[in-house]
């Protein structure tokens, strides 16, 4: 007897894009409201039905009870560096004399799949004086407003480092 396999109406990856795009919706509106909520699901399936049709990259994400772990560790690790960088930019905005260093480093990941590296990439680049200019296999060239180091190691461990680890858990 031949078991004929059944297409599913959903890509691959979907429910996880849907996911991920539904809590943004909500934390994004900061309301409960049932009407808010309703438009953005049928929103943010539209969406994660497109984009999962497009690309095969959220086949990768590892939604076990560790890669839930480190997702939410991630997420506190970008909301307590994203503060940190305002801060930093604050007291680069209103020292009397301005005392920066600008410019491109080069940065190393151990991020295999590119979602992951894009997730880092988009991390980096939210946190105020940084900025990605390009990506190239396993190297993120970065515009760093203040650059602390140019050595490899260092720049990657300051730069990339509060984030990878838990990026790697979910992203591989």
């Amino acid at each position: 007897m031949e078991v004929k396999s059944r297409k599913s109406f959903a890509p691959q990856g979907m429910l996880s894009l849907w996911l991920v795009l539904f809590v943004v919706w909500m934390v994004a509106n900061s309301t409960l409201a049932v009407e808010v909520a309703i438009l953005g699901a049928v929103i943010t399936f539209g969406l994660g039905y497109v984009f999962a049709s497009a690309s095969d990259a959220w086949r990768q994400i590892r939604w076990t009870p560790s890669g839930l772990y480190h997702f939410l560790a991630y997420s506190g690790t970008f909301l307590v560096e994203l503060v940190k960088a305002n801060i930093a930019m604050m007291r680069v905005v209103y020292a009397p004399r301005i005392d920066i260093k600008p410019g491109v480093v080069k940065i190393r990941t151990k991020l295999k799949s590119p979602i992951g590296r894009l997730a880092l990439a988009n991390t980096i680049a939210l946190t105020p004086g940084s900025l990605v200019l390009d990506i190239k296999g396993e190297t993120l060239y970065i515009h760093w407003l203040d650059v602390q180091t140019t050595d490899l190691d260092k720049a990657t461990e300051a730069l990339a480092g509060p984030f990878e680890t838990h990026l790697e858990k979910v992203f591989g």
